[in-house]
């Protein structure tokens, strides 16, 4: 077992020490292996620093997603390439073993081609989501008890709550960086073998001032921008390699059916976008302020209208999974739901139904597009969520 880090030298920032409770790591045995997945970021390069800190065996895990050849020193880039070796390095400073796995065959077939099929479809998908719940939890917390660990810790910002049935998913208590959204699909079982010591206790300037104390040589290092596979946030680019049909010029279309011009592909367009359609009104509406109001992927048409076309009061969802009390057949719930994960959560009624629900919203609600995740909540709990499908 890795030896608790002297915090006693150099001068040190002054905050308090974190307790096991703040962590969300009370409930394990003194001295448990803990397995963490390192992706040589501030947060989970600090999460390991502290659970060391708090005595526990400490075992990292890296995951390799891309070609480290592509994002070597690429800034803004994760599991790949300069991060990998900024894991190990921090792995080395602490003292614990670390292993890097080759995913990226995993990575491609479960993220990045489902990612390209979406946008190929007009879809508006979140790889985040898809990255969490295949090669991040199900492949890594497989590699996690199989090294003999209680428990995976993570650096997202998100609470696992012990609750009358089980562990409950809960929002971070600084929910400027609450990552619960991209959690939803997370499992019962997996939720229970993980844990959030960065969700509970720990704004973003607190995390960096427990590296810097802890002595983490990352603690200033920026945090990841955009898609980890996509090259300077270049959507189509990549789109565009697994699926040329996505590229074929087509019409954009007015929603009263006057076609307003041409675009080079579907990839460049998401339902609710306004900057970058393209075109403008016509017959004296020059200056009318149009969105993308759906996408024909068949038809390679993009149709367009003011922003009282996005308005809706209904989503269908596909792909539930609900971590809420079993639902009551015939019962709709109550709560709230995000459809985006930086937007304020809005008041909705969900009726469940199988592996999908149906969502009243109470007000309108504008810009839900095919693909996006609605996920539910009950104050800071999550309750479940699943993908928006198409009319």
């Amino acid at each position: 077992m890795a030896a608790p880090l002297d915090i006693l030298s150099p001068p040190l920032p002054q905050i308090a020490r974190p307790t096991l409770a703040a962590l969300g790591i009370d409930d394990l045995a003194p001295g448990a292996r803990v397995a963490v997945a390192m992706s040589g970021g501030v947060d989970s390069s600090t999460v390991a620093a502290l659970l060391v800190e708090a005595g526990f065996e400490v075992v990292g895990i890296t995951l390799q997603l891309y070609d480290a050849g592509v994002a070597r020193g690429r800034p803004g880039a994760c599991c790949a390439g300069a991060d990998i070796q900024d894991a190990r390095a921090v792995a080395r400073r602490l003292g614990i073993p670390h292993y890097v796995l080759d995913f990226e065959a995993r990575f491609k077939a479960d993220v990045i081609a489902p990612f390209a099929a979406a946008y190929a479809k007009g879809e508006t998908p979140i790889p985040c989501i898809s990255c969490n719940r295949t090669v991040k939890f199900r492949d890594l917390l497989a590699v996690a008890r199989d090294l003999g660990a209680v428990a995976l810790a993570t650096g997202h910002y998100a609470r696992r709550v012990a609750g009358a049935n089980g562990a409950e998913l809960h929002a971070a208590a600084d929910r400027s960086r609450d990552q619960s959204y991209f959690l939803f699909a997370t499992t019962a079982d997996e939720l229970s073998f993980l844990r959030f010591p960065l969700g509970s206790a720990s704004t973003k300037a607190e995390t960096r001032t427990h590296a810097a104390r802890l002595g983490v040589a990352v603690a200033e290092k920026p945090d990841s921008q955009d898609l980890c596979f996509v090259p300077n946030g270049n959507y189509a680019g990549v789109v565009a390699k697994l699926r040329p049909d996505a590229v074929e010029p087509g019409e954009i279309v007015h929603v009263d059916g006057r076609v307003l011009g041409r675009h080079d592909g579907i990839i460049h367009f998401t339902v609710g976008q306004r900057r970058g359609v393209g075109v403008g009104g016509s017959d004296g509406a020059a200056s009318e302020r149009l969105y993308v109001v759906k996408i024909e992927p068949a038809a390679r048409r993009v149709i367009v209208g003011p922003r009282a076309a996005l308005a809706t009061r209904r989503a269908r969802l596909v792909g539930l999974n609900w971590l809420g009390d079993p639902p009551v057949p015939g019962v709709t719930v109550e709560g709230e739901v995000k459809i985006r994960s930086a937007q304020p959560p809005v008041a909705a009624r969900i009726a469940l139904g199988g592996d999908g629900a149906e969502v009243e919203f109470v007000a309108p609600e504008h810009g839900v597009a095919p693909g996006q995740a609605c996920v539910v909540y009950d104050g800071t709990r999550v309750l479940g969520g699943g993908f928006v499908a198409r009319d």
